[in-house]
Parts: C-alpha cells; sequence; structure tokens
C-alpha cells in the first residue's frame, strides 16, 4: 500500500470517528436539560416570525397556526424545522437547535404556539 493509499485511509478512517462522535453527541443532546422555553419563543416569534409573521400567520412562508398545521405529525414539522425545505426559502436550523429543542418548538406549534415572554 502506498503512502497516498494510507493517508487517504487515514483521512476516511478520521473523517468517519468525527462524524460518529457528532452524531452520538447530537443524539445525547435529546436527553439534555429542558429547553430553554423563553429563548425557543423568542427565536420563533423572531427568527421564525421573520418569514412566517411575527404572529406565525404566514408571510413570505405559510402559516405556522394550529390550525395551517393540523393533521402534520410532529416528526413531519420537527424534520422540516431541523433540514428546512428544498426549493423554497426554508432554511436548516439543525446548526442552530438541538433535536429536542425543534421537538418542543414543532409540539408547540401543532397545540397553539405561546405568546412572547
Amino acid at each position: 500500500m502506498s503512502i497516498s493509499e494510507r493517508l487517504r485511509d487515514a483521512r476516511r478512517a478520521t473523517s468517519f470517528c468525527i462524524g460518529a462522535s457528532l452524531a452520538l453527541a447530537a443524539g445525547g443532546a435529546a436527553s439534555g436539560p429542558p429547553p430553554d422555553e423563553a429563548r425557543l419563543i423568542r427565536l420563533v416569534r423572531h427568527d421564525c416570525g421573520s418569514c412566517h409573521g411575527l404572529t406565525l400567520k404566514g408571510g413570505l412562508g405559510p402559516a405556522l397556526t394550529q390550525s395551517a398545521l393540523a393533521g402534520k405529525p410532529a416528526d413531519y414539522v420537527r424534520e422540516m424545522i431541523l433540514h428546512g425545505r428544498n426549493g423554497t426559502p426554508m432554511p436548516p436550523w439543525a446548526a442552530f437547535l438541538s433535536h429536542a429543542e425543534a421537538e418542543w418548538i414543532a409540539q408547540r406549534l401543532l397545540t397553539g404556539f405561546p405568546d412572547a415572554r
């Protein structure tokens, strides 16, 4: 095996280890401390609200009200938050939110989002 092949294999192994560590860390975040509800409410009202309307009744993006999301599973809403929607301005938020935080937001959107605190 040449040196370049060994280096390539070492890079792949390193990438795999880093990826596995990140995946484990992300999975552990779901069982971490409860989400900071006040921060998440502000984030949704202001950051999400910049496209979906400050009252979440729609704007550039669709409404995020309880009635607008009726019938959508929480998993679907959570994944949309984390990974965005291809072909739309909806960006992925996985770099900014943990799985647990996205789940909290999804559940609150489906049951009627609380007012800002």
